[in-house]
This record gives C-alpha cells, structure tokens and sequence, in this order.
C-alpha cells in the first residue's frame, strides 16, 4: 500500500471524472435543501469536494481513510477560502461514525467499489435521511460480450463489477429510487487521472530505478491504462444518483 500511495501521490483526482460531471451529477438530485448536508466518502485529495462546495450552499464533511490526501485537501480548502463550508474526517467508510438520519447527500466518486455496490448503498443508508440521495460513480460494464483480455482482468481485480442494468437492479432492490445515471466519457479517465499518472509513472522510473518491486507495481498501473485505451468501448464508470424511498 505505501508503493501504492507513492504512484497516485500528487495526482489530480483518484479516479475517473471531472467537475464537469461532478456539476452535472449535482443537478439531478433536484430537491435538496437550500443548504444541504454532504457527506463526501474516499474524498481523496478532494478536486469534486471543492466543487461541491462552490455549486452548493450545503455543508460537507469529507471522509477518507488516507491523512495525505486529507492534508492536501485542507490546504486546497485554507486556499479556495472554503474553510467555513468544509471540514475533513479521518476514518473509514465501512464504519461511518455519524448518527443516523445525518446527511441529505452522500456523495462517492470512485470510491464505493471498495465496499461492493450493493454493500455501499445497504449500509451507508443508516446515516442518510430519508428523502436523501446518493451520487457515485461504479465502474461497469458498458457493452456486451466484452474481449477475453479485459474480462480476465476485471474478474482478477473487481469480480463484482455489473452492467448498469444489473446496477439499476440492484439500486431498486436496496430500497431507492434510480433518478438518473450517465457514463463517464474517455476524457473523464485521462484528463486528471491517467495523463497525470503517465508522467508520475516516468518520474518514478527514474527515481526508483533497480527497484524491481516498484518497478512491478509500475508496470501494473501502465497495463491498466493500456488496457483502458484499448477497450474503453467496453466499460466505463457510471454515475448513479439514487434517492432513499
């Protein structure tokens, strides 16, 4: 995990997306309060908690297990003079220590695979209220009868990714209403996420050369983003906003 944090230290985003879809995936939970409560789970360095805040009257409380990224984000706060709109949490999403019927909006940008789909939307409701809405976004397959190569890879690393049908299945069956979903398009991958990478990733080539256990993890990121380039036709990630029934 150290070698892990060392490649996406410094990055943009930790995922997938932009604030273009971040606005965009805002303005489909029509009926919030005039200053709503955001629960921002696996915040990371927080580019969409900045936005949120900028779109938003609301009050956010930004969560992620990792202090680096909070940091970086709470100096990106003190900076956008958001400090009365935004406060950091350390701690886990498995164990949300808030009491119930707390937020008006959970908010997670690539973050929910962690916990599965259907895990994240069961057990987050607890601190949701009801009438709330969820906005994630789930990497999910896109078409069908995808290449061998790339559904060997997902079923290695994230066997319990679905296509949206089955995601909307399961949003139904967990007792919200699917209000809306939108794939990411490519530019949403490498603008903040994968181009930003590639230059982290050659930096870190020469910075750890003879380091054949950080070369390994190297050449695993590159694989991803080449896989990516390959065969985006075939999966992307989702945003879905949900609304508690």
């Amino acid at each position: 995990m150290n070698i892990f944090f060392e490649i996406h230290k410094d990055l943009p985003r930790e995922g997938p997306g932009s604030n273009e879809y971040t606005r965009k995936a805002f303005s489909m939970a029509g009926d919030l309060p005039s200053e709503p409560y955001i629960l921002d789970i696996g915040c990371g360095p927080g580019m969409q908690t900045i936005e949120l805040a900028k779109i938003s009257r609301g009050h956010i409380t930004a969560l992620d297990n990792h202090e680096p990224f909070l940091e970086a984000l709470n100096r990106n706060i003190e900076g956008e003079g958001l400090s009365d709109k935004i406060k950091t949490v350390h701690g886990s999403m498995f164990s949300l220590d808030f009491p119930e019927n707390t937020f008006d909006l959970i908010w997670s940008e690539g973050a929910i695979y962690i916990m599965g789909f259907e895990k994240g939307l069961k057990e987050w409701r607890n601190v949701l209220k009801k009438g709330g809405y969820i906005a994630v976004t789930e990497c999910s397959w896109i078409k069908e009868n995808p290449p061998e190569e790339i559904k060997k890879f997902w079923n290695e690393n994230y066997p319990g990714m679905n296509n949206i049908e089955e995601n909307i299945r399961i949003i139904k069956n967990t007792r919200y209403s699917h209000i809306n979903n939108f794939t990411l398009p490519e530019k949403a991958w490498m603008d903040n996420y994968y181009n930003p990478m590639k230059k982290r990733i050659t930096a870190l080539r020469e910075i750890y050369a003879g380091n054949a256990e950080f070369m390994k993890y190297l050449d695993i990121e590159e694989e991803e983003i080449r896989l990516y380039e390959t065969y985006s036709e075939f999966y992307g990630y989702v945003f879905y906003i949900v609304k508690s029934e």
